[in-house]
């Protein structure tokens, strides 16, 4: 019997906003300003995610306020900038106050918070949301204790392949491609796997000998200005919603709810960090890495796309299941963050845990 690392999870808290009410506001801009939503549990990081569609010149802003475990209301604090057009697509740093800062994508609390707000705002015309989902969370101090796994059949989505350092050099405005860009592979293969992406006209500005345009589209649609990079966990989200599809960020607790998704026919994207040693057949470290968990093997080892690999050949990897969970769930990594991307009309698996 394996034994699996988890992550606390009552101590993550998803929570899905109604589209329909925030964007009813004025075809020229305008803002939405949800209720103080409590999240069950004194929470030390909050990360929203979104999709939204955005006219040339339009933009959307989301911003966050929390309450403190002290009863006291923060300041707000902008979580992104978006547009689809990119101007802007970016993170706002130097945010920092006493009780708490933006890291990129997540608000880090000082203090830790009992509720927060949220708050779209629109600038110009033709700017909508299509999505809005907040994940609250307060990783264990100390290693989860482990859990069982019983094996189960064989299963492996036909996720299309994409290695990242096939892009080496390409796009240097783009934060250069190669070793940078997982975040779009991953996305890309993604999108891929759905049937959606962009169209061959969309693709045109790439050039000629290409080895796969949709993974330099993506980088060019999800970079971030300020963080001058393409690993911004919503922006990889948003830039799905461009292309008609449903996604949001969150934590998992284990290899079992990330089977969950794959045996519902959704591939999902992790995050994660590690030395060679820790991760048997990656022959790589890393200190933060997106790839696509695409199936699991009979006795339940877990097969992802890795876009890490030197060549869309190798792209398809089996990983220790035990030995993934480690790296992928801890708290000094990225504690389980996953993303998952999916037309509209494909249900997600049963949830009663409260994270997606």
């Amino acid at each position: 019997m394996w034994l699996v690392l988890t992550v606390d999870l009552a101590r993550v808290a998803f929570t899905r906003f109604a589209v329909p009410e925030i964007t009813g506001l004025g075809a020229i801009g305008g803002e939405w300003t949800g209720a103080e939503h409590p999240v069950g549990f004194e929470a030390t990081q909050i990360v929203p995610s979104w999709t939204a569609r955005t006219a040339p010149g339009s933009w959307i802003e989301i911003a966050l306020r929390a309450r403190t475990a002290s009863g006291a209301l923060t300041k707000w604090y902008v979580m992104g900038r978006w547009s689809e057009h990119g101007d802007p697509r970016t993170s706002v740093p130097g945010q920092g106050d006493g009780d708490g800062d933006v890291a990129v994508d997540t608000f880090v609390a000082r203090r830790p918070v009992t509720a927060y707000q949220v708050r779209v705002a629109w600038h110009g015309a033709g700017a909508r949301v299509t999505g809005l989902g907040v994940m609250a969370s307060a990783l264990p101090l100390h290693p989860p204790e482990p859990a069982p796994f019983t094996p189960g059949p064989a299963v492996e989505l036909p996720v299309p392949r994409h290695a990242q350092h096939a892009h080496a050099g390409h796009h240097p405005r783009y934060d250069g491609g190669g070793a940078n860009w997982c975040g779009p592979a991953s996305v890309a293969m993604v999108l891929g796997f759905w049937g959606r992406g962009p169209s061959a006209g969309e693709l045109a500005w790439v050039g000629g000998g290409d080895p796969a345009p949709v993974v330099d589209h993506a980088a060019a649609g999800t970079y971030d200005t300020s963080y001058q990079g393409t690993g911004n966990w919503p922006f990889g989200v948003a830039y799905a919603g461009r292309y008609g599809l449903a996604g949001f960020v969150t934590r998992l607790r284990s290899a079992a709810e990330l089977e969950c998704f794959v045996r519902a026919g959704i591939p999902v994207i992790t995050s994660q960090s590690f030395k060679a040693a820790e991760l048997p057949g990656s022959c790589y470290s890393t200190s933060g890495h997106l790839l696509v968990v695409t199936g699991f093997t009979a006795e339940g080892d877990v097969v992802v796309n890795d876009p890490a690999a030197p060549r869309d050949a190798e792209v398809s990897r089996v990983y220790p299941r035990a030995a993934f969970e480690h790296v992928w769930l801890r708290s000094s990594g990225s504690g389980g963050i996953a993303y998952v991307i999916h037309p509209p009309e494909v249900p997600l698996p049963p949830c009663s845990n409260g994270n997606w």
